[in-house]
């Protein structure tokens, strides 16, 4: 019985997330996914057009897995302590799946053009955060909480990159797990001291 289109192009996502979790983004070849798939490159080409689009979809999966984590979240009566939680959840996603987050993060600097439900999982992702953080700030209007709540994400993304890297274990005095912490909870107070400036 022949295999369904979709049936193995996810075959195709998983063994492709099994080879970056295992052995790092550059194992991720047409070749080596055709070995450790059982499938041609010819198939494989068929299926995405070209590796990007294979990466993308490893991305969006990504994507997908932290956000469920991120949505199990039963909120409390604290914001800040929701948004610390948030946080632990994503500094643990990414120190425990490394690869898959390097490979995210170097395709989102790369990409010229976001895939088809990317930049949605990322708004979905950031409005879990949003009520804990417009609470906190109540003083902010509309536009500024935005503008404060992207810069915010956008600053724990890009030191999430570190996290991935051996580049902090020369710090010795910084914590991989508290070093987004700590960015968080001083970016939130910065904020705090603007208000009453």
């Amino acid at each position: 019985m022949t295999e369904s289109k979709e049936n193995i192009r996810t075959y195709l996502i998983s063994v492709g997330r099994e080879i970056v979790e295992s052995k790092g983004m550059e194992y991720l070849t047409a070749r080596k996914l055709s070995e450790a798939s059982g499938c041609s490159v010819g198939t494989i080409y068929n299926q995405f057009s070209n590796m990007d689009n294979l990466v993308a979809a490893i991305n969006l999966q990504t994507l997908k897995r932290l956000y469920d984590k991120m949505a199990q979240v039963k909120p409390d009566r604290s914001a800040y302590k929701n948004l610390n939680t948030y946080l632990d959840i994503f500094v643990s996603f990414v120190l425990q799946n490394s690869n898959l987050w390097f490979l995210l993060y170097n395709y989102h600097l790369n990409a010229s053009k976001q895939p088809q439900g990317y930049r949605a999982m990322i708004i979905r992702m950031m409005q879990l955060w949003q009520p804990s953080f417009d609470a906190v700030y109540t003083h902010l209007n509309a536009r500024k909480k935005k503008v404060a709540r992207q810069v915010l994400w956008l600053s724990l993304f890009a030191m999430s990159s570190f996290l991935t890297t051996t580049i902090i274990n020369d710090f010795r005095m910084v914590n991989k797990k508290n070093l987004c912490k700590l960015l968080l909870n001083t970016y939130l107070a910065g904020l705090a001291v603007l208000k009453r400036g």
